[in-house]
């Protein structure tokens, strides 16, 4: 059976979540910053597609401020930061493997 196909935008962060993550990559247990460089609050949307792509995970909720995601970096997005992806799905240019595709039905 076939995997299911990840879409491109979640082999590679993008430069703003590849920054949020690199944030976590030295600090204890890699939690990752509710706050960017300028003291500015982390975009939601940011987090959130971090969270889907399954590169950082909620770690604990915060009583005090429950609206805020506190997160900390996964094996999954130490691998994406470090450029080892693995994407079987789709080659390089992002189109399915033709020939492996018709091996498959």
């Amino acid at each position: 059976m076939a995997k299911p196909r990840r879409s491109p935008s979640r082999s590679a962060p993008s430069d703003v979540q590849g920054a949020w993550l690199r944030r976590g990559l030295n600090q204890p247990g890699g939690k990752l910053p509710l706050f960017d460089e300028r003291g500015q609050r982390v975009k939601k949307a940011t987090v959130e597609a971090c969270l889907k792509a399954g590169w950082a995970e909620r770690w604990f909720d915060n009583p005090l401020k429950p609206d805020w995601l506190v997160c900390r970096l996964t094996e999954a997005g130490r691998t994406a930061l470090s450029g080892n992806v693995r994407d079987d799905e789709t080659s390089a240019d992002g189109t399915e493997d033709d020939a492996r595709q018709g091996a498959l039905i």
